[in-house]
């Protein structure tokens, strides 16, 4: 069997990784992947949104499984061309990944289907969003209603910090077209938790809770990122939680979507903030998380093609089989990141690293240069590990990541931490 990993971060390393343990898989390609993943299988050189020359590529080398990892090429409708081409392809259709394309759309079905949420308002002026602001007061959230790469979410403690925000997002366009709406919303306090689950249009199972870490320094100070940690299981996410949030997101969502003619089939990703006032969902996200799916695919038992075939077929297991161990990922990221970064520092120790038992690095922005592997992203590499419990899981991946070397090497020290304040 061949299989197609579409992207090249740290998530559609640990995709290939986990395809690669399938013992039907023979042959893995990735578009466009990047060192760790070429280690696994061949990388090909296509824009990932040039979907029309991606679909020829899987029709002449005969592709059996596509699974996409970034949600760019979902929301352009990969799904549907791949559908309509005969070929096997798992995520969700165009219309369905509107859930992560527009916040707007997003708001409004939850709205719509009674699923719990901020309050909110939608603007497309820069100047009544920028009124609503000062009459309202901080602390505020604002979102770009398109896609940002993860960094279109502004969650102001000012007056000052929102306007400046609407004027980077509507004035200033630094995400382009994605920003010609804003979503406003109330500032939600509690703790943030990512629930998954595995859909085929009319069943789910869930996936592992995971809790990422979006802020760039400890203690969740400083910007957000596209992620600079994650572990999993969640102890955030009690049996009590966990049956609530299928009850009011996961359930009335896959209805919903059902009834609306637009099904939702593959990962559907609910960010979820456990407040005083109960659950509350911040986005729903179309595939999945990054760097959720390093330590939520370290844990599967399960064989992740079957699961993939089983989802396009409608056929979903009644369950999946879980690592009993802890599984926790620290992002190493370049200095400046998630502004702006260097590239093109030489990375060492990660053989090292490896030669600790239960770890795994994932690539995500690297590349190689004149022999040499260097940073040729914010968000560098992904230190993995298991442990038997989360005070163990946190030991070997910090010992992990010491072993590793590159200039301007800048990580969270904390990830785990609040996992263990639950326990």
């Amino acid at each position: 069997m061949k299989v197609l990993i579409i992207g090249s971060g740290g998530r559609e390393h640990s995709l290939a990784w986990k395809v690669s343990k399938s013992p039907k898989v023979k042959e893995i390609f990735a578009i466009r992947g990047n060192p760790g993943i070429n280690r696994l299988g061949k990388c090909v050189d296509i824009d990932i949104s040039n979907i029309k020359t991606i679909t020829n590529f899987a029709k002449e080398n005969k592709i059996d499984l596509t699974i996409v990892g970034p949600e760019t090429p979902l929301v352009a409708g990969i799904v549907n061309k791949f559908e309509e081409a005969g070929l096997k392809i798992f995520g969700p259709s165009k219309e369905a990944a509107k859930l992560e394309g527009s916040k707007v759309f997003s708001k409004e079905i939850m709205k719509e289907f009674g699923i719990p949420t901020a309050d909110f308002k939608v603007f497309e002026n820069a100047e009544k969003a920028k009124r609503y602001i000062k009459e309202k007061g901080a602390p505020l959230v604002v979102k770009a209603d398109g896609l940002a790469a993860g960094k279109g979410v502004t969650v102001a403690k000012t007056v000052k910090e929102a306007l400046e925000a609407i004027e980077k997002i509507m004035v200033e366009k630094i995400f382009g077209e994605a920003g010609n709406k804003v979503v406003v919303e109330e500032c939600l306090q509690g703790e943030e938790a990512s629930y998954l689950v595995i859909s085929d249009g009319e069943r789910y199972i869930p996936l592992a809770p995971a809790q990422d870490h979006k802020a760039v320094f400890d203690s969740d100070k400083g910007p957000n990122t596209g992620g600079m940690g994650a572990y999993s299981p969640a102890p955030i996410f009690s049996p009590e939680i966990e049956k609530e949030v299928k009850k009011k997101v996961i359930e009335p969502i896959i209805k919903g979507m059902k009834e609306r003619g637009t099904p939702f089939k593959g990962i559907l990703y609910a960010g979820i903030m456990i407040t005083d006032d109960g659950i509350k969902t911040l986005e729903f996200n179309v595939r999945f998380g990054d760097p959720e799916a390093q330590v939520i695919l370290r844990r599967l038992e399960d064989d992740l093609v079957d699961i993939c075939f089983d989802t396009i077929n409608g056929k979903l297991p009644e369950k999946l089989n879980w690592d009993k161990r802890t599984s926790i990922c620290v992002v190493l990221t370049s200095k400046g990141y998630p502004e702006k970064y260097e590239k093109r520092g030489k990375i060492t120790g990660i053989e090292e690293a490896e030669k600790i038992d239960d770890i795994t690095v994932f690539h995500a922005g690297t590349t190689i240069k004149n022999g040499k592997l260097v940073t040729n992203g914010g968000r560098v590499l992904n230190v993995t590990a298991m442990g038997k419990d989360t005070k163990e899981a946190i030991k070997n991946v910090y010992e992990a990541v010491n072993k590793i070397q590159f200039e301007g090497m800048h990580f969270r020290k904390d990830i785990g931490a609040k996992a263990l304040k639950i326990l």
